[in-house]
């Protein structure tokens, strides 16, 4: 009796027991729900350990490739009888590993002698592009370290011919572990991702609109866009450039998913 006169003569409390009743009912209904979900999705009650099979799930399984080389090979064999798709895969695939270990090695040569034996297969501006990354490693004193690299598939996911030139775009399934020094707990976990490349043939250099965005031309030193063909040297900066190349497949571009 005493307790109901309390709960009568305090209204406020009672608002407030009622509140509380109803969290605590609210929250065992969500967590209930929550162990239900996680038991048919992961298998297990728990949903922090659900995620993190689901995680290493995730880290073991190759992702898919736009594979398009059954329908882009022979529009290319067409144009170019000499191409050998089984050996510029593997040659690709090599530049690949050489791209990531440039970064781990800090080393730009480990790029430019994996093209087996021809240095004039990696472009002038891939070559600049590593460069630029591994001084900005430098600079903020830190290194990216890419560690049992390994390339599941390599397709040809699009063949495309613009004015001057012919483009092979390539797709790989990669998996390595990944840390950067710079991070205070790096994630040991192995990464599974994509990696998309670009070979790239000019045919008439003088057919090629917008050079400089299309190949990406530019000088060295400076970054200045080269915008008369034939240029010798930087009219900015006045640095010596080096010649594009006319009929050579070259390695123009990697991008991956990630890093």
């Amino acid at each position: 009796m005493e307790i109901l006169s309390m709960l009568a003569a305090s209204p406020g409390l009672v608002a407030f027991i009622v509140v509380l009743a109803g969290g605590t009912y609210a929250w065992f209904r969500i967590r209930r729900q929550v162990r239900m979900i996680s038991k048919a999705m992961f298998g297990t009650p728990s949903l922090s350990e659900g995620l993190e099979r689901q995680a290493d799930i995730l880290a073991e399984t190759p992702k898919s490739v736009s594979g398009m080389t059954k329908l882009c090979l022979p529009q290319i064999e067409a144009d170019f009888p000499e191409f050998h798709w089984p050996q510029w895969r593997q040659m690709c695939e090599n530049m690949l590993k050489a791209y990531l270990a440039a970064f781990s090695c800090q080393d730009i040569e480990v790029l430019t002698g994996a093209g087996g034996g021809n240095e004039r297969a990696v472009s002038e501006e891939l070559k600049k592009q590593v460069e630029l990354r591994i001084e900005d490693q430098r600079r903020r004193g830190i290194r990216e370290n890419y560690r049992q690299v390994k390339i599941h598939q390599t397709e040809i996911s699009r063949y495309q011919k613009e004015a001057g030139m012919c483009i092979i775009k390539l797709q790989s399934a990669v998996e390595y572990y990944y840390e950067d020094t710079g991070q205070s707990q790096p994630d040991n976990r192995k990464t599974q991702t994509r990696y998309d490349m670009e070979l790239v043939y000019i045919q008439d250099l003088t057919k090629v609109k917008d050079l400089a965005t299309a190949v990406g031309v530019t000088c060295p030193n400076c970054g200045a866009p080269i915008t008369r063909l034939g240029s010798k040297f930087c009219e900015y900066c006045g640095t010596g450039i080096t010649p594009v190349d006319v009929r050579v497949w070259k390695l123009h571009r990697v991008q991956g998913e990630n890093h």
